[in-house]
């Protein structure tokens, strides 16, 4: 994550909190990002410098205006002001990461060959939750390499209950043995 989007991400979650608006701002900055990552050519013209600030942030008024907060919407004016508006994606993974630790939330990224059911998917967050003591976001993520069983990584730890990753823990204890 860059400097700048711990900066301007962690000042904003700051007042957002402050202002008990962390959660709506969170949502609309998810909602945002999916926004300009379909509209790449939005951020560009945004970005542009041929194009005076005055109706770059007049673009932003007219798309964001009432429709976000006005939190949010100064903090992408401000942005755009700056020239670091391509920093947006790092402000909210700063911004997620504090809402996340503040709220009690972890994300587990869970891998397997097949998609999991809803009753698998409940029954595996529910584990993580008595494991991590925290509310789990799961991610279920395919993956056709993996051969049989699930691959969880929550809070930068790997849980590994594929095959390959038995085999390999039974290959290092036999090594070890040997040596």
């Amino acid at each position: 994550m860059t400097q700048t989007g711990r900066l301007y991400g962690g000042s904003l979650y700051d007042l957002a909190a402050q202002e008990q608006l962390s959660e709506t701002i969170h949502q609309q900055m998810k909602d945002v990002l999916t926004l300009f990552r379909e509209n790449p050519d939005y951020i560009r013209l945004l970005s542009d410098p041929a194009l005076p600030k005055t109706e770059r942030i007049g673009l932003i008024d007219q798309a964001f205006k009432g429709e976000a907060e006005p939190y949010l919407v100064n903090f992408l004016k401000l942005l755009c002001e700056r020239g670091i508006l391509g920093e947006y994606a790092q402000c909210c993974k700063e911004y997620t990461r504090r809402y996340y630790a503040d709220h009690g939330i972890a994300e587990a990224v869970v891998t397997s060959a097949v998609k999991l059911t809803e009753e698998q998917l409940a029954n595996l967050k529910e584990k993580l939750e008595k494991i991590s003591g925290k509310k789990i976001l799961l991610i279920n993520k395919l993956d056709p390499t993996v051969v049989a069983g699930l691959s969880v990584e929550m809070e930068g730890v790997q849980y590994d209950g594929t095959v390959k990753g038995r085999l390999s823990g039974l290959s290092r204890k036999l090594n070890e043995i040997i040596v």
